[in-house]
């Protein structure tokens, strides 16, 4: 660790004035789950650090079929949450998979979002559940796709004198859902992961198919080849591998000290499969 200056401002307004003098000098304390060790590694280097844990944006909120979850929800709130649990049990997946107990008291949803690890849960679950990101900056609010605000590894769409404020997803209450993923150890970040959400019709065909993976590139992977071949046919055992090939197929994953681009690309094919068996099963219980 290395000395900086340390701030703690009590509203948002003042928040966004702190960021706007000192932008790209300043970074932004949540949980501590991702600057911590970037501080310790010296990765990041920072003059001020603008502690943000006091401001009043946490909670879970329903309405009008939508979810608004404040960005300083922490992981353990997403992982108990009545609403979710109801309304979309695939985020309520996803945070239970997320690090350790320690971790996931302390971490938030906005600190997951904003430091961008393709690795992780969240931005994978957000890109599956077309989640719409809420930004507070000078020139006002502003509201980001999830598709959208995750631009390379470790990299958002989020300017530095801007603050992730909530997230907004539609209810997924009578979709089927899973999350699977490996790690080389529990509470690892995934060597791959995948979020997938499926919902029937009437008939028991694919209404709808939302396939994304992590750990396969700089940013999260949304399947749409998969998705096209599953939208409108019967979710058979045959078609349901078939989308995870094509998914598979349309990756360009890269090798590492760990595992190769090939392992990388064969495991996508093989969880890919269990996710998307595992929604639909979920889904027919949930008709």
């Amino acid at each position: 660790m290395y000395p900086f200056e340390y701030i703690a401002p009590a509203t948002v307004e003042a928040t966004l004035d702190v960021l706007a003098r000192h932008r790209d000098d300043a970074k932004v304390l949540a949980g501590g789950q991702s600057l911590v060790p970037l501080l310790n590694y010296r990765l990041a280097r920072p003059r001020l650090v603008v502690d943000v844990n006091g401001l009043p944006l946490d909670g879970v909120g329903v309405a009008d079929g939508r979810l608004r979850i404040g960005a300083l929800t922490r992981h353990a709130t997403l992982e108990e949450s009545a609403e979710l649990a109801r309304e979309c049990p695939l985020l309520r997946e996803a945070a239970g998979l997320i690090g350790n107990v320690r971790v996931r008291t302390l971490g938030t949803l906005g600190g997951s979002l904003a430091h961008g690890d393709p690795a992780a849960e969240l931005p994978a679950a957000m890109v599956a559940l077309d989640a719409r990101l809420g930004v507070a900056g000078p020139g006002g609010r502003r509201t980001i796709a999830a598709g959208d605000f995750f631009t390379g590894y470790l990299t958002t769409a989020l300017g530095p004198d801007e603050l992730l404020i909530d997230v907004e997803i539609p209810a997924a209450r009578d979709s089927g859902w899973a999350v699977e993923e490996l790690s080389r150890r529990a509470g690892d970040f995934a060597i791959v992961l995948v979020v997938a959400l499926v919902r029937l019709d009437a008939r028991g065909r694919v209404d709808e198919a939302r396939i994304a993976f992590g750990g396969v590139g700089p940013t999260p992977v949304r399947a749409d080849a998969a998705e096209d071949l599953l939208r409108g046919a019967e979710p058979t055992a045959e078609r349901l591998a078939r989308a995870a090939d094509a998914a598979r197929d349309a990756l360009e994953p890269q090798g590492d000290a760990f595992v190769s681009a090939a392992y990388r690309r064969l495991l996508a094919g093989v969880l890919g499969r269990r996710a998307l068996t595992r929604a639909v099963a979920r889904a027919v219980e949930r008709r």
